[in-house]
């Protein structure tokens, strides 16, 4: 029998638990169904191939066409779902919260210029916060399956603003969906993806 590479690790939530910001019909679909297949491409296009033992990581900045596709994807969607909680929101705290306000002028700034850019962003894709090997941040924003890794960037929060991840909670309002995930963030843990250089 065959056994996958990749699975889907389970949520740190209740399905529910998101909700109203990300109803569980959202999860159910965006998670439950447009992940899984990512992860189940993923695995049936490195199998038998030399791409099979390579970290997930290696595979997006080196792959291309329907491979990098799926590889970043699956990858993107777990890095998202697993900023946010039901628990989460407020500020960033220590390091990330200076370095953001180092590089932006404040939370507040830095928030409007995340969404701005998430909702500048023509078509389907993501907007990022990420770090340089100095620690600068930056935000980024990538059509499709776009991934700062492959700028040498190291991510540290991502919002998804493919339609799917918000059509069915606020149908075409992209810029109220962006805004109210602040709401969930887990800055514990997306704080600790952050390395002061």
């Amino acid at each position: 029998m065959e056994t996958n590479i990749y699975s889907q690790p389970k949520l740190p939530y209740a399905p529910d638990a998101l909700a109203p910001i990300i109803s569980s019909e959202t999860i159910s679909y965006h998670w439950g169904k447009h992940e899984k297949t990512y992860i189940d491409n993923l695995n049936k296009l490195i199998r038998d191939t030399e791409w099979e033992d390579m970290p997930l990581e290696d595979i997006i900045k080196k792959a291309s066409g329907p491979l990098f596709n799926n590889a970043s994807q699956a990858w993107n969607h777990i890095f998202y779902f697993f900023s946010f909680s039901p628990d989460g929101g407020g500020e960033p705290e220590g390091e990330l919260a200076e370095a953001i306000v180092r590089e932006f002028g404040s939370f507040e700034e830095f928030k409007k210029l995340f969404e701005e850019a998430g909702v500048n962003l023509f078509g389907s894709g993501w907007v990022w916060l990420s770090q340089d090997g100095d620690g600068r941040l930056f935000i980024t924003q990538g059509p499709n399956a776009a991934n700062p890794l492959t700028q040498g960037l190291t991510p540290i929060l991502t919002f998804d603003v493919w339609e799917h991840a918000y059509y069915l909670d606020y149908q075409n309002r992209r810029a109220e969906a962006l805004h109210k995930l602040w709401d969930i963030v887990d800055w514990d843990v997306v704080g600790s993806r952050y390395t002061k250089k």
